[in-house]
């Protein structure tokens, strides 16, 4: 309990009591209530917008770059030495055991012609080269098959083959039908073809090569078992780091033989995009947040003036200027907070309408949407102090007196 100045006592407000005086000032002017909140409601959209719709299509951007392999490294011996730098044949297990790889494989050139059958000259390659594979080497380029299948454990040991998307070009062959499947010359017996592959960005050198088992290989075109050239996959944010110790890890006797490859230009745009965000957008946002809250502070300063005779009535019955103060301060919080939620139900809903029409993954940052709501919170309480400030200094006989 409380003295007021005219000698009555004035009761504490319970929260909910606070929370019904608020709603109370809504409720009965409820156009102008609508109006104001949706100036709030407009700049938490407008946040939610700017910051999910980019952030669908980065993602999207993101996933179709990660699906080049732009955390690919390539390692191998440094060519025309004498005698040749041969790299263990254990290379791609040795490499898998660094931390940050997801992944590591091993083609080998096997140095064998391959040719679409055995009356061509056997000189005549078509610039395409013959590689040892293992199995799991497409999972680590991220390689797709375009017609039939990959090579497998089973087929690793037979004699079967899969095309390059160039290699396949400059054979012939535009499918592959498993009833009927092609068949190329590789040294000096058939190979059966399996597969032919979809382009590979980032790995030009598979295109233009004809892919046999490793076993296959080394039983029929005369393979030593060392791999010529190593790919790995590691954490994008740990490759440099993967590509400084590689060598000594492939070759710890003599590491300056083994060149990588440096990290794919495509990575550099990927890091550049992830940087890179429109403070145009953003700063709309902030301008029609601004808006709203003028909005906000202009409907209470208007509803302050309207109300005199109800804070008079208020005051005399033994309200004390704090109780008027929270009283409208409640209000202008609640119409901002409604307001945001509003907004920030409606950002979602177009981002992932928007999104969805583009074909991209909805992605909504949940910092944006929890941080509108804040920024209407915030809004409410800065535009309701004034005008609660302001309705708590008048004394009763001022407000009972205006007409």
């Amino acid at each position: 309990m409380s003295a007021s100045p005219g000698g009555t006592r004035s009761t504490r407000l319970a929260p909910a009591d606070v929370l019904r005086l608020g709603l109370l000032g809504l409720t009965t002017r409820r156009m102008r209530a609508v109006l104001s909140a949706l100036g709030i409601s407009i700049g938490i959209a407008t946040l939610v917008v700017v910051v999910g719709i980019p952030a669908s299509s980065q993602r999207d951007l993101m996933e179709q770059l990660s699906a080049l392999g732009t955390n690919l490294l390539r390692a191998e011996p440094v060519p025309d030495q004498n005698p040749p730098v041969l790299l263990p044949e254990e290379a791609a297990a040795m490499a898998s055991r660094i931390g940050p790889v997801h992944a590591a494989s091993a083609v080998a050139n096997t140095h064998t012609a391959v040719r679409r059958n055995e009356l061509l000259d056997r000189y005549d390659t078509s610039g395409l080269t013959v590689l040892a594979s293992r199995p799991d080497l497409l999972g680590t380029v991220n390689g797709r098959v375009r017609s039939g299948r990959a090579l497998d454990d089973g087929s690793a040991r037979l004699p079967t083959a899969v095309l390059g998307y160039v290699a396949a070009s400059r054979l012939g062959f535009a499918t592959v039908d498993p009833r009927q499947p092609p068949q190329v010359f590789i040294g000096e017996r058939w190979f059966t073809v399996i597969g032919i592959l979809d382009p590979l960005p980032l790995s030009p050198d598979l295109d233009r090569s004809v892919l046999v088992g490793w076993d296959a290989a080394r039983a029929m075109l005369g393979f030593d078992g060392h791999p010529t050239v190593v790919y790995l996959r590691a954490r994008e944010d740990a490759l440099e780091d993967v590509r400084a110790v590689l060598p000594a890890t492939l070759n710890p006797q003599l590491p300056g033989l083994v060149q990588v490859s440096r990290p794919s230009d495509a990575l550099a745009a990927k890091r550049a995009t992830e940087d890179s965000f429109s403070a145009l957008f953003l700063g709309l946002a902030a301008v029609a947040l601004l808006v709203g809250g003028i909005g906000v502070a202009n409907t209470m300063v208007i509803s302050v003036l309207e109300r005199r005779r109800e804070i008079g009535l208020r005051r005399a019955l033994g309200a004390s200027r704090g109780q008027i103060r929270v009283q409208f301060l409640t209000e202008s919080v609640l119409l901002s907070v409604l307001g945001g939620a509003a907004g920030a139900a409606l950002g979602v809903l177009a981002t992932v309408g928007y999104a969805s029409y583009q074909g991209w993954p909805p992605t909504i940052p949940l910092p944006a949407v929890l941080g509108g709501v804040t920024a209407a919170l915030l809004v409410g309480v800065v535009a309701g102090v004034y005008p609660s400030i302001r309705a708590a200094r008048q004394t009763p006989t001022e407000a009972l007196a205006t007409p």
